[in-house]
């Protein structure tokens, strides 16, 4: 056998040699750690139901748990129930002096659980919570980590559906604040006080989506809360959330004013064609109606109005008002037609009664023909008669200063000013006078509602 075969022999002989050793330290120092949770949480050295001591050990100082959290996603934002669901990783740290232990050089950074009965915690609970479950797939989602110095460190993942009470006077042109409050239940602040971590207590992802809301920032604050039994310490975040107004502009305001526009093409339709503008009349007033009725449906029975209510509310007025243009046209187109056939009907009447009455005339001059008399008409006429009452009252009106041109006068003597025109100078004056209103109210509106945001910010 070669000198080569002896080196490999050699060197593989020491690597299964320190392998083995490799082995036996972690053996034993798993077995350290086990020593070292058995010396510090054995049975009769540690009890988790005493508080721990103060800073350094104090007993009459209260206990300092720091608090901070990571929020992985918000689900949804409930607008007619008022709430919000969050999934959160939350972090709670505080120092228990008992639970120090060598560190064996450095090389035992901390010692890890999952049981968290096993030692001393906080009665941390979420004040504004209506639904909460934690993570146990694959398993409990879940670590206590027991540092040398004492300091313990507590994380877990749940989900929490969070009230949260909304202002929706603005609404969908407003901004809600959720909050996320955690108190002490049975500790008051003499015992134990919650603090925000200093740095950056709260964390959001980055790639943080909501289909309807925008996550504009986020507060952190105290709520600390005086009742009979004492004081309790309380922390909370504040989050502000800014609707997406893009969603609320396609599907509401934008269909909305086609509604109305399509309402006015009523008044461009021939006074004859009484079942186009009834249909076109009642079918954009139930669209409206039933658009109205969708928009009030997602969102809850508020006492206040809302700003979609004024939008809605003026819009269904509109197209009422073009159903009511409508009935006024026709009334006034057969209340026209009626005098008309009044009017001739005494024009007959009246050519009748001339016709008998030339024939009498006539009847008579025959019968007075030879003993008729010519009398002379008068030289200077009497101040009651007709005649001269008619030529000073010429006189008068051209002695009168002319007056200046009305455009309204001059626009509407483009139209005939007999009875059966009436309708159709009703209808050409709502065709400027519906838009003129409606853009009026647009521009009150948007001023109105877009300014009131600004100052609400």
């Amino acid at each position: 056998m070669g000198t080569g075969h002896y080196f490999w022999a050699i060197f593989y002989f020491a690597s299964l040699c320190s392998a083995s050793l490799a082995n036996n330290a972690k053996i034993n120092f798993r077995e350290k750690e086990k020593k070292v949770l058995d010396q510090i949480l054995g049975a009769g050295k540690y009890d988790a139901r005493i508080r721990p001591s103060g800073i350094n050990g104090t007993e009459n100082l209260p206990t300092y748990v720091y608090v901070n959290m990571f929020l992985r996603s918000i689900s949804k934002i409930d607008d007619y129930k008022m709430e919000y669901s969050v999934q959160l990783t939350f972090r709670e740290q505080w120092t228990d002096e008992r639970l120090k232990f060598d560190d064996i050089q450095g090389r035992l950074k901390y010692l890890t659980l999952t049981e968290a009965n096993r030692v001393w915690m906080p009665d941390l609970f979420f004040s504004n919570e209506k639904e909460g479950h934690f993570h146990n797939i694959i398993m409990p989602n879940v670590y206590i980590r027991i540092f040398p110095n004492g300091s313990v460190l507590y994380s877990i993942r749940i989900s929490l559906t969070l009230a949260c009470p909304m202002n929706l006077k603005l609404y969908p042109l407003d901004r809600q604040i959720c909050s996320l409050r955690m108190a002490s239940y049975g500790w008051t602040t003499n015992d134990l006080v919650f603090l925000w971590k200093e740095g950056d207590p709260v964390q959001v992802v980055k790639n943080l989506h909501l289909p309807r809301f925008t996550l504009e920032k986020f507060l952190t604050d105290y709520c600390n809360s005086k009742t009979n039994t004492g004081e309790y310490s309380c922390l909370k975040v504040d989050l502000l959330f800014k609707r997406e107004f893009s969603y609320y502009l396609i599907q509401i305001y934008i269909p909305c004013c086609m509604l109305v526009i399509v309402s006015w093409v009523s008044f461009w339709l021939d006074q004859g064609a009484v079942p186009a503008r009834v249909s076109l009349g009642v079918t954009t007033l139930l669209t409206m109606a039933t658009q109205t009725s969708g928009i009030n449906a997602s969102l809850p029975p508020v006492s206040y109005t809302k700003a979609i209510d004024v939008w809605t509310g003026v819009c269904l007025t509109f197209v009422f008002g073009a159903l009511l243009e409508f009935a006024l046209v026709n009334y006034a187109s057969r209340s026209g037609l009626n005098k008309a056939n009044m009017h001739k009907e005494n024009m007959k009447k009246k050519r009748r009664d001339l016709e008998q009455a030339s024939i009498d005339a006539a009847s008579d001059l025959l019968d007075t023909d030879s003993n008729a008399t010519f009398a002379m008409k008068p030289l200077v006429r009497h101040p009651g008669d007709p005649m001269a009452l008619e030529k000073l009252r010429q006189c008068e009106v051209h002695m009168q200063p002319p007056k200046r041109p009305n455009c309204c006068k001059t626009w509407l003597s483009k139209f005939p000013t007999r009875q059966c025109s009436r309708s159709k100078r009703i209808d050409v004056i709502s065709r400027i006078t519906f838009p003129l209103v409606f853009a009026l109210f647009n521009l009150v509106y948007w001023s109105t509602y877009l300014f009131r945001e600004e100052e609400d910010e």
